[in-house]
């Protein structure tokens, strides 16, 4: 793709992570996965051709070896996609405070270690994009789910906090409200309720748009939502 010519995603699965990998492969783009666990990256890598790298995002020192392997096996990423998150579900009185803390970990600390390694390598060129995967939770605060809320509401403060410190210096930050479930293997469509999941694919479509945007017109935030969610 004119512009960008690979890609990281971290946090990667089989659902919005794999149409990312596939799209941006079908763009020309080298791409490089990185999750906690490689084995079940197998297939994707596979189709895709890409490299994987074990990583815990919420290991500093880890992410610094995530970032200096691909740039030995790929070149160093100009598009960097931060996927990971993580859940603890309960009230808010029975809560494990060390469950809460990894959620927080996960969602926001992570996607800060991912996006500074990331900063570091685009802000002498002057050229990047680095996106991060946001939720409903980004914006509203759900019952039984406070650290998945707090863990994403961090996550979009670090976006908009680094968009306008790095858009200026040619690097666009967006992060994007996924504002409902993604459809996947195991997650369809009720029967009474068709169209109520988002497709992982028009995601990644939408990613692609933002990266396509002209300077003079980015966006950092885009929210995405099946049309017949309440909102």
């Amino acid at each position: 793709m004119p512009g960008y010519s690979s890609a990281l995603i971290v946090g990667t699965g089989p659902g919005l992570s794999a149409s990312l990998a596939r799209l941006f492969t079908r763009e020309g783009m080298r791409v490089a996965l990185a999750a906690r666990n490689t084995d079940k990256l197998a297939a994707l890598a596979a189709e895709t051709k890409a490299a994987t790298f074990a990583c815990d995002a919420t290991d500093a020192a880890q992410v610094s070896k995530l970032f200096q392997d691909v740039e030995r096996a790929n070149s160093a990423p100009d598009v960097v996609v931060y996927n990971a998150s993580a859940r603890a579900r309960g009230s808010v009185a029975e809560l494990a405070p060390a469950d809460v803390q990894r959620a927080i970990q996960i969602s926001a600390f992570g996607g800060f270690l991912v996006s500074q390694e990331a900063a570091k390598r685009m802000l002498p060129k002057g050229h990047g994009a680095i996106l991060l995967t946001g939720a409903s939770a980004s914006v509203k605060g759900y019952p039984l789910s406070a650290p998945f809320a707090m863990g994403k509401f961090a996550l979009r403060g670090l976006a908009q906090s680094m968009a306008r410190e790095l858009a200026p210096k040619g690097i666009h930050v967006a992060h994007f409200v996924i504002d409902g479930g993604i459809r996947s293997t195991t997650r369809v469509d009720p029967a009474n309720n068709p169209d109520s999941l988002l497709d992982p694919d028009a995601i990644a479509t939408s990613y692609l748009h933002v990266l396509r945007q002209p300077r003079s017109a980015w966006t950092w935030e885009v929210e995405l939502r099946p049309w017949v969610e309440t909102f």
